[in-house]
């Protein structure tokens, strides 16, 4: 990048630069020269002249061309995949300024305030003094939003040093731990009480502060969203200090605040109710939609833990189930037709075709590029985003990948055991762009609409052309009494379905990666259109994206107002934050003023 700043200094230098004055070293005129009768200089000869002219004229040309064809052609660097070159912007970064971006690069910004506090002391002195100098901190967690919820130049605080278990209660099985603490250091830190949390989302980056606030889930339609699991929190807020609240302390509060978004004080400490560690059975197999359709009702009410990958293009349905290991029956004793080599090895020969048939070359063990790995030594995920980076728009090209897919499902069915914080997990593969929705299906006696959705959706892909890759995550959970969480309801009997649309994003080509974006926002925008007021379907709070334009704002605004008390939010965002110091332009633009709107 540095080579590129010096270009377009050095060509800024020449474009700015003013002409050159005649030396004063040219030879005097002849000696017996006569002089002219006025100061009018003779003419120049026309040829002579014009070819002058020419000469120059061609000369500035071809380095302002060949100038600006480097700037737009030169490589960009690994840390700037997505950000779009700009004709002679080379002003460098100051030393303070702290470059932030979410976990799939969707999502970047810029600031020179980012705070981390290693105590509840200094994260009080923090709110006071910024609170005081109406200077935005902003909390943001460990960056795995995809829509960059906890993100804004304005400032952020950030308590990734506050990560401490500060008591175990064994005997009720609750734990109170700071709010920086990341969920696996959280479960590692509590297995020896023989405890753990009750549900898991994928990741296990995730601190716990931010996967509360934004109403993070896991799957299983008897277990709740992971909000459910806080019994008690201490905010600390500009307005009021610090302040603890539970449903015995200020449950108007409480529930309102524990999927706060950030937006009502920095969750600094949370007291959460957990479960005995137990070992899981995982059941891995294929099935297809017509199957699901006669067996989903007893899929959803006879496992703790269930899920459905649906594979576009193809028939396939994976379905994941997990429940605890009986201690009579033992592990199931079954014996997989494939090995894990075997299962994937189809993956890499794609692969290997793909890149003879894409880059004219032969690939043996290894790929062209040393400095890749071994293509046998990457995972599937791994493998899927290579594949889907020669031509990721192309949509036969993406059939072809998410065949692979399920042939791999199919070669890789049976079982696994192990703790629940392994089983639970799931990878995710790379950057990617994510709509996950969240709508009500029913109650567990009587599921209803939540296949119907994932039908018409499958409708949509094949109609529209899309190239949708693979998976298409369908998840449940039974409701919640927080507020904000697109899963409440006042009725503990309801269940909701979780379904989530993604994009990969596999390269750093900032063209790509645009192209890609437009993509996936257009295939997001027919999802929009055609399922969400139907099912009454609403976007996960860490993927929710704001619209550019007045009106689809406006309408999300109107929308979202329907669904969540967002008066009685602001309200309480007004009274303990009324400089607005915690929030943040999604936040604002999601939830305006009463008169504002």
């Amino acid at each position: 990048m540095l080579r590129v700043n010096n270009l377009r200094r050095s060509l800024h230098s020449f474009l700015r630069r003013p002409p050159l004055k005649p030396s004063s070293a040219t030879a005097p005129p002849p000696p017996f020269a006569p002089r002219p009768f006025c100061s009018v200089p003779n003419p120049p000869t026309s040829a002579t002249s014009d070819a002058e002219l020419r000469k120059y004229l061609g000369y500035t040309l071809l380095i302002v061309t060949s100038g600006i064809i480097t700037y737009f052609s030169f490589p960009l660097p690994e840390n700037a995949k997505h950000k779009k070159a700009k004709l002679f912007r080379y002003a460098p970064l100051p030393p303070d300024l702290h470059n932030v971006s979410n976990w799939s690069g969707t999502h970047e910004v810029q600031t020179r305030t980012f705070l981390q506090p290693e105590s509840i002391s200094e994260l009080e002195a923090v709110v006071k003094e910024s609170n005081e100098k109406k200077q935005k901190i902003r909390p943001v967690g460990s960056g795995l939003s995809p829509n960059g919820i906890g993100l804004t130049r304005s400032g952020m605080v950030n308590l990734a040093l506050m990560d401490k278990v500060l008591e175990v209660d064994q005997k009720n099985k609750r734990v109170r731990v700071e709010a920086g603490i990341r969920v696996q250091q959280l479960v590692d830190g509590i297995k020896e009480y023989g405890l753990t949390l009750q549900n898991f989302a994928s990741i296990r980056e995730q601190q716990i502060g931010g996967i509360v606030q934004v109403g993070a889930h896991g799957t299983g339609a008897r277990l709740p969203p992971i909000d459910e699991q806080v019994i008690s929190m201490k905010l600390v807020t500009p307005a009021k200090g610090t302040i603890e609240i539970s449903k015995e302390k200020d449950p108007e509060l409480f529930y309102l605040a524990r999927c706060g978004l950030g937006g009502l004080g920095v969750v600094a400490e949370v007291t959460l109710q957990c479960v005995e560690r137990q070992e899981l059975v995982e059941h891995t197999y294929i099935s297809n939609i017509n199957e699901i359709k006669k067996n989903h009702k007893k899929l959803l009410s006879e496992n703790k833990h269930v899920k459905y990958l649906y594979i576009p293009y193809t028939d396939t349905v994976v379905v994941v189930r997990c429940n605890p290991l009986s201690k009579w029956k033992g592990a199931p004793k079954f014996e997989p037709k494939y090995t894990k080599e075997e299962a994937i090895q189809h993956v890499r020969d794609l692969y290997r075709e793909s890149l003879e048939t894409y880059r004219k070359v032969v690939v043996t063990s290894k790929t062209p590029n040393e400095n890749e790995p071994n293509i046998d030594e990457l995972s599937f995920t791994e493998l899927r985003d290579k594949l889907i980076a020669l031509d990721p728009l192309n949509k036969e090209r993406i059939i072809k990948v998410n065949q692979a897919e399920a042939e791999f499902w199919k070669k890789s069915e049976g079982y696994r055991v192990g703790w629940s914080d392994d089983i639970l997990g799931f990878d995710c593969g790379g950057q990617q762009w994510v709509s996950e929705t969240c709508f009500p299906a029913g109650t567990l006696s009587k599921p209803v609409k939540d296949l119907e959705y994932i039908e018409k959706l499958m409708k949509i892909i094949d109609k529209e052309n899309i190239p949708a890759p693979a998976p298409i995550e369908q998840r449940w959970t039974t409701s919640s009494k927080s507020l904000m969480s697109p899963a409440y309801s006042s009725s503990g009997d309801d269940i909701f379905s979780w379904v989530g649309i993604i994009m990969y994003l596999p390269t750093t080509d900032a063209r790509q990666r645009k192209d890609i974006t437009e993509e996936f926002f257009y295939y997001r925008r027919l999802t929009q259109e055609h399922l969400w007021d139907e099912f009454s379907a609403y976007e996960h709070w860490a993927k929710i994206e704001v619209p550019k334009d007045k009106d689809e704002l406006a309408a999300l605004q109107a929308r979202l107002r329907k669904r969540f008390p967002v008066d009685a939010y602001n309200k309480a965002r007004k009274e303990l934050d009324p400089n607005r110091i915690l929030s943040n332009n999604m936040l604002d633009k999601l939830f305006p003023n009463t008169e504002s709107v």
